[in-house]
């Protein structure tokens, strides 16, 4: 027990960042999870309904800068969804999210897999009420 209490006072400073960042995930998550649930169309998970993008007509060095953006806040989300299963927040919503904004093989395939998790669904169709959106359709 005094190893413990011995490790906390060493690292005292690293633990009170960690608080602090797991507090601005925290927070953020929340203000930025509903409105990036509202932004998605609702027959996005529809195969015969996919749409291509506005971006894509869009110049090349824009639709680069949205592309390298998307991402970068997608990754972000997953991060922050990974800390999230072990610090408060919406963890496996939050990953969802991130995923549905990343680029990579398979996407649609691992999207329309876990939004057909009815726990999932129906936390998303939740936050899209709160937003007065439809609801997703399968």
């Amino acid at each position: 027990m005094n190893e413990l209490f011995s490790w906390v006072s060493d690292h005292q400073q690293l633990l009170v960042w960690a608080g602090v960042i797991s507090l601005v995930v925290f927070i953020l998550s929340l203000l930025s999870l509903p409105w990036l649930v509202a932004q998605i169309p609702e027959d996005y998970f529809l195969p015969k309904k996919r749409q291509p993008t506005a971006w894509k007509n869009q110049h090349p060095v824009i639709r680069l800068l949205a592309l390298m953006g998307k991402n970068l806040i997608g990754y972000s989300l997953i991060m922050a969804g990974l800390l999230m299963l072990f610090l408060p927040g919406q963890g496996i919503l939050t990953l969802v999210v991130g995923l549905i904004l990343v680029d990579y093989p398979g996407k649609f395939k691992l999207e329309r897999k876990l939004v057909k998790t009815p726990a999932i669904l129906n936390s998303l169709n939740w936050l899209r009420r709160k937003a007065k959106k439809p609801p997703l359709v399968i």
